[in-house]
Order: structure tokens, then C-alpha cells, then sequence
């Protein structure tokens, strides 16, 4: 163990996990410390990777060479396609975990990679002279030094759990809270606030009756996360439906006066899309039910995650009110669900590589920033660690913008608009999620990842074949022909209009009611010319394709606002001198002090007006 780093890492969940698997790998000596080395990626809620939205991100951390989706794909037990029925644009891979096995792949990752040292102990506070990060302080006094410290500390900062009218300090059940680096932060100027998340009760699967509920088989045909050649799913597991009740729902009001929540114990704010289960039926008194998903936790464990019942009543309550669920009757509870109130800092004090504006060299990543989510985490620690790499090794800054990821959308959102709740991210946030698509995230960001030297050979490799592959099939479909008399009959089995006269195989493609596997079965020749081309290479020619039109002009769309983000605006500009610009605008352009003017125009509160005289002042 040296006592001298380019990059500590502090936490090691999904954030601190690809902060430093992304700073080792490209070359960096990487120091991760955590509180317990048993949990190093523990899955803290939902045993479960992706889902609207987050599986686009899961597929950009693995495009820029990250490891969520090569641990996702190595441990799943389900996997699912969501919003297959929607655009391309909508379609999000999700799978279900085997959370121990999880946990344990992404420890052994970061063992075998020879750059990572490990330390396990508390980091009660950070080194810094002269507004710049040295180094950590631990719990034991000791001080290790770095050129660089990402901090992903979860909701372990002054974490605080509520079960019913009891509390106590922990950053996780049955794990302590870290303290120290708050109330150093605040006093070097740091901006602080509260956040609040929760979970549902585990209970044993052998307990449950399945057949008074709804099953939910995995994927006929089961896809996976990562671009490199990992495991395709054989085997897969259920998970179940049911749904509360009247019942259920009268057994937990009988604990409303001792709810935390209720009561105002908890004072930070939780997630707004993933409410307990008192907030939902307290707040849709209307509705007679809510969804309650039966999530298995693994191939070999009988323990099960009770999904949309995250709640924090009294225990006793919590237990009575399973009992009343169908298929839940003679439940066993293996632990309560709870609260958790944590620390975070407004992402507004945060440059877009995740440097802290006030320190040097000192990065955030994950909760502390104000997110939810393992997927959030992870892609901010993946950026977090390339970009304190890079800062370490004095090379350039690493960014990603709205229109290259969901990263950029995530990144750019936090830092311009803040969160006064736990971050979540959807579709609805990207204003070009025809381009973000999960299919096509190697294509975007692939290369980038391999300039950094973070993306391996094998995945550029990969990519490239790709690309060459689509370019010549839709070439080919270009030139193939095909005559009435040869596939009328077929297409109007289809259920599409017949050929008046012969055309191009890519018109028939264009129509909203054929696709790939339809194309192939018009004739012998068509069939056989798409049967050399892999899965992957038909889907994207044929999203390509019909598509085309959408992504033309979502494409123009981003090169006229290019030249809005590539407008720089001076470090040390002084918005003061702009007397023509709001009170408000110039507030927060000076708290924010945006990079560029695309930056600038993105800011809650700079409104248009404000945005056309920063830019006359910029041609002046």
C-alpha cells in the first residue's frame, strides 16, 4: 500500500466502483476507499439494473469502456426489452440481478485491475491547501495524499434511518453513518441540504403464494447490456404481480400518526417517481390499489424484493399491512423497510466535469449530488473518474453534451438547473433522444471512450464493424429489386397494399408495417442476402431506415445550437457590467458562471432576452 495516489476514490458503490475502474484503467494509481469491503456494489435497493431511460445510460457507460453492463450482463437473471410496443427512441433494456453475485463480479473487476489499491475505514475529512485537494484524512488520523479525490460517499454523509417513531445513524441498514465531511465542506464555503430515499421490507420468497398473482417472464429472445461478447441469458427467472387493497390500505393508516414522514421527523425530500407506499395511497386516495412487483434476488436465495412498497411505518404495521396482499398471506419478513435522510450538495457548485468550483481537483459523483438511482451514479463516477484521471495526468477535460448522451442531459441538468429532489432520468429530459437510442450508443461514444484510452481495441473494433456492416446492407437493399407477381400475395397477407410495379427492397422497408423478419420471408433471394448479417446489423439498418426523416432533423436541429455551445464565455466574466439582463439572470449567471452561452441558456431563471445580450456582449 503506497500512501501516495494519483486518484482517491471515497465510496465504493456504483459510483465509486466506475470512478475508479475508470481512472485505473487509463493509467492512473487509484486509491478506493470504503467503510466495509463486503459491500463494495452492493445493490442498496432493488435488485435490478436499467428500465426507461436508465438502460440508455447503462449502455453509454459500457460504450465509453465502464463496467455496468458487463457485470449486468454477467449476473442477471431476467432481462426484459421495456416500451418495445413504442419508437426505438422509447426502447430501454432492464434485467433483473442476482444481487450477491453482482456485488461479487464487481469486486473481482476491480481486484484484477492491478492500478486499484484498496483501504477499508471511514474518510472523516479532505487535505486541501490553497483551495486544491491533496489528499484524504481518515478516521484512524491517517492521511493519505492524491492529486486528485472523487467523493461518492451515498447516503452515508450524517445518514440518518426512520423505522416508525425510532431513528438512529447509518448510512445503509446494519452500516454506520460517515461524518466529518459535511461540516468540513460547509465551513470551506460548501452549500449543504438533506435528501431523503427509502426502501421496501425483504421477505422470504418461500412464504409467498404465487398463484394468486400475475407472472412476468423474462424476454423470449433475451438481449443484454454490454457491446463486448459477454454470456447470453439461457435461463431466466419470474417475477411475479399483485397488487394492495382496501385492506392493505387501512392496516397502514392505522401507523400514519407514528410515520416519520407524516409526522415531520423527515425533513429532506424524497423521490417523486418512487413514493412509499403511505405517500401513494395517502396522495391517490382515489385510486383502490397500487402495483406491488415480486422481485426475486438472486438464482439460489429465497430472499425477495417487495417493489412498490418502500415505506418507513412502525414494523409491526408494515407486517400486518403484507399480510392483507394476495399471495402474501402467510408472509415472512426478513427485514423492514425504512428511511433514510443524507447529505447532499446542490450540483449547481459543480463545473460540467464534476469538479467542485470552489476546491480544485476535488469531484463528485452519485447521491451526493443529489441523484437517485444506480445507473445516475454510476455514469456520473464513470465521469467523475475520467476527468480526475485526466486532471491528475494534466491532460484535457472530458465532456459529454446533450445531444452526444443521457450523460451530457444528466450533467448538464444538474449543474445548470440544480435538483431540489432526488434526480431521476427519463426519456421526456432529452430533447434528442431520437439520436440518444440504447441501440446505438457504442456508435456515439465508443470512439470518444477509445481516444481517452479507456474503450478497449476490441470495442472500437467492434464498432467499426458495425457501422461498416449497416452501411452495406442498406446498400444492398438499395439495389435489390423486387416484381408484384413475386410478393403480392405475401404482402397482402401481410396486411399491406400490393406493388402496382416493381421496387426498390428499402420501400418496402419503409413501411410502417414490415420489418426485418417480414422482409425475409418475401423471397428466396431477400432471405438470403439478410441472413449474412448479424441481429444487431438488421436492427440498425432498419431503425436507420425507417427512421431517417426523424433523425435528419433531429440532427439539424443540433447543429444549429452547436454554434450556441461553442460560444465560450470568459472564466472570470463579470455579469455585473451586464446592466441590460434581469436582477435574476445576472444572480444566477454569477453563481453559476456557465461555460458557454448553450450553458448560459439553460440556466432556471436567465430567460431569452437575458441569453441575446450576453450574446451582443460576446461579439463585441
Amino acid at each position: 500500500m503506497y500512501k501516495e495516489y494519483d486518484v482517491i476514490v471515497v465510496g465504493a458503490g456504483h459510483a465509486g466502483c466506475e470512478a475508479a475502474h475508470a481512472a485505473a484503467t487509463m493509467g492512473s494509481k487509484v486509491l478506493l476507499i470504503t467503510m466495509n469491503m463486503n459491500t463494495i456494489a452492493q445493490m442498496s435497493c432493488n435488485p435490478a439494473m436499467g428500465g426507461v431511460a436508465k438502460g440508455q445510460i447503462v449502455r453509454e457507460v459500457d460504450a465509453l469502456g465502464g463496467m455496468s453492463g458487463v457485470i449486468s450482463d454477467k449476473t442477471m437473471i431476467q432481462f426484459r426489452m421495456l416500451n418495445r410496443s413504442k419508437g426505438p427512441a422509447m426502447w430501454s433494456p432492464r434485467c433483473q440481478s442476482d444481487r450477491m453475485r453482482f456485488a461479487e463480479e464487481w469486486r473481482l473487476a476491480l481486484e484484477r485491475n492491478l492500478n486499484v489499491d484498496f483501504w477499508q475505514e471511514m474518510v472523516s475529512g479532505l487535505l486541501v491547501e490553497d483551495n486544491k485537494v491533496i489528499g484524504v484524512k481518515t478516521q484512524l488520523g491517517i492521511e493519505f495524499k492524491a492529486k486528485s479525490v472523487v467523493l461518492t460517499n451515498g447516503t452515508f454523509l450524517n445518514g440518518l434511518i426512520h423505522i416508525g417513531e425510532k431513528n438512529f445513524g447509518g448510512g445503509r441498514t446494519a452500516e454506520g453513518k460517515a461524518t466529518g465531511i459535511t461540516e468540513q465542506l460547509v465551513q470551506l464555503g460548501f452549500e449543504a441540504g438533506r435528501m431523503k430515499t427509502g426502501t421496501p421490507p425483504r421477505v422470504d420468497g418461500r412464504s409467498l403464494d404465487y398463484t394468486k398473482m400475475e407472472e412476468q417472464k423474462g424476454d423470449e429472445n433475451p438481449s443484454k447490456f454490454s457491446y463486448l461478447d459477454t454470456p447470453s441469458l439461457t435461463e431466466q427467472r419470474s417475477c411475479w404481480i399483485t397488487y394492495t387493497n382496501h385492506e392493505v390500505h387501512d392496516v397502514l393508516k392505522t401507523g400514519f400518526e407514528k410515520s416519520p414522514m407524516f409526522a415531520g421527523r423527515i425533513k429532506g425530500l424524497g423521490p417523486r417517481y418512487c413514493p412509499s407506499v403511505e405517500d401513494k395511497i395517502n396522495r391517490f386516495a382515489d385510486k383502490d390499489r397500487h402495483q406491488i412487483f415480486v422481485e426475486p434476488e438472486g438464482w439460489n436465495t429465497v430472499e425477495v424484493y417487495v417493489n412498490g412498497f418502500s415505506t418507513s411505518l412502525p414494523e409491526d404495521v408494515q407486517y400486518a399491512a403484507l399480510k392483507k396482499i394476495p399471495g402474501f398471506e402467510n408472509v415472512r419478513m426478513f427485514r423492514p423497510g425504512y428511511a433514510i435522510e443524507y447529505d447532499f450538495f446542490p450540483p449547481t457548485q459543480l463545473k460540467q466535469t464534476l469538479e467542485t468550483k470552489l476546491i480544485h481537483n476535488l469531484f463528485f459523483a452519485g447521491q451526493i449530488n443529489g441523484t437517485t438511482g444506480y445507473e445516475e451514479a454510476a455514469c456520473q463516477g464513470l465521469m467523475a473518474g475520467i476527468n480526475a484521471h485526466q486532471r491528475a495526468q494534466d491532460l484535457p477535460d472530458f465532456t459529454l453534451s446533450r445531444s452526444e448522451a443521457y450523460i451530457g442531459v444528466l450533467i448538464d441538468d444538474l449543474i445548470n438547473k440544480g435538483t431540489e429532489e432526488p434526480y431521476r432520468m427519463f426519456t421526456s429530459r432529452a430533447e434528442y433522444r431520437t439520436l440518444l437510442r440504447q441501440d446505438n450508443a457504442d456508435i456515439r461514444l465508443t470512439e470518444r471512450g477509445h481516444s481517452i484510452g479507456l474503450a478497449s481495441d476490441e470495442r472500437l473494433n467492434n464498432v467499426n464493424n458495425k457501422k461498416a456492416k449497416t452501411v452495406e446492407l442498406i446498400a444492398g437493399l438499395k439495389s435489390l429489386k423486387i416484381k408484384p407477381e413475386e410478393v403480392n400475395a405475401k404482402l397482402e397477407a401481410i396486411g399491406t397494399s400490393a406493388l402496382r410495379e416493381g421496387t426498390l427492397v428499402i420501400n418496402l422497408l419503409k413501411r410502417p408495417d414490415i420489418d426485418m423478419v417480414k422482409l425475409k420471408t418475401l423471397t428466396p433471394e431477400v432471405e438470403a442476402y439478410l441472413s449474412d448479417f448479424a441481429d444487431e446489423i438488421l436492427e440498425q439498418a432498419e431503425i436507420n431506415v425507417k427512421y431517417e426523416s426523424y433523425i435528419e432533423k433531429e440532427q439539424v436541429m443540433v447543429n444549429k445550437l452547436l454554434k450556441f455551445e461553442n460560444l465560450k464565455i470568459p472564466v472570470n466574466f463579470d455579469y455585473a457590467n451586464l446592466k441590460a439582463i434581469s436582477n435574476e439572470g445576472r444572480q444566477k449567471l454569477s453563481k453559476i458562471r456557465p461555460a458557454t452561452i448553450g450553458q448560459a441558456s439553460r440556466i432556471s431563471g436567465v430567460s431569452p432576452s437575458d441569453v441575446s445580450v450576453l450574446m451582443l456582449y460576446m461579439d463585441r
